[in-house]
């Protein structure tokens, strides 16, 4: 693991090269990222992005989509793949919030993970984004592979490196360095042919797993 020095000399050359990282999923309120974050998924920002303004015009809050028939999601969601399981998780998960939470999307890690289609990655997103809380840390498959090339964790299992990342990372970082992560990954490290001569972090990286040159 990187020492103390290093990951501060990590985060200072993260922050220059994104200083405004922030979540690329569009949404209005907590309700609509949570909707889209659980439609990304094994899926692109991007594709998110063009499928949601139909199905939030539609279906505008967990109140009116708990009413929608199933079939029609389906149709909405369906470009974004797994659409029958990501149809039924708004439906219910909107269900529940209207039921449980009165209309409004919990503010805490315990109570959104109760609602179908959350888990600790979607959670963290909608608390760091939505509402500016850092319950943890957002591992999603960038994170997970620039961390472990970074050498900031060598677990593969998404909920342990959130813990390494969450004992390295100064708390009030979690939320920026998470979406850093994802934009180097998306820009610079990229999974089959990562850019290491132009990575400002290139230096300081131990390039674990890269075999290209």
């Amino acid at each position: 693991m990187p020492g103390t020095k290093t990951i501060a000399a990590m985060l200072k050359l993260l922050k220059k090269a994104y200083p405004g990282a922030d979540c690329s999923l569009d949404h209005r309120n907590p309700f609509e990222l949570l909707a889209a974050t659980i439609l990304s998924a094994q899926c692109t920002d991007e594709r998110v992005n063009l499928v949601t303004p139909a199905l939030f015009k539609k279906y505008p809050g967990p109140a009116e989509m708990a009413k929608a028939p199933v079939k029609d999601l389906e149709l909405l969601v369906h470009s974004t793949g797994f659409y029958k399981n990501k149809a039924l998780s708004l439906k219910e998960a909107s269900a529940a919030i209207t039921n449980n939470f009165g209309g409004k999307v919990p503010r805490s890690m315990d109570e959104l993970l109760t609602l179908r289609g959350v888990a600790r990655k979607t959670a963290n997103v909608v608390l760091g984004s939505a509402y500016g809380i850092a319950a943890g840390v957002v591992v999603d498959t960038h994170v997970k592979r620039v961390a472990f090339r970074l050498g900031l964790t060598k677990e593969t299992d998404p909920a342990k490196i959130e813990r390494d990342l969450m004992r390295l990372i100064p708390k009030a970082g979690w939320i920026w360095f998470a979406h850093s992560l994802v934009l180097h990954g998306r820009a610079v490290c990229g999974a089959r042919k990562p850019l290491c001569g132009a990575c400002p972090l290139n230096k300081l990286c131990p390039k674990n797993g890269v075999t290209a040159p």
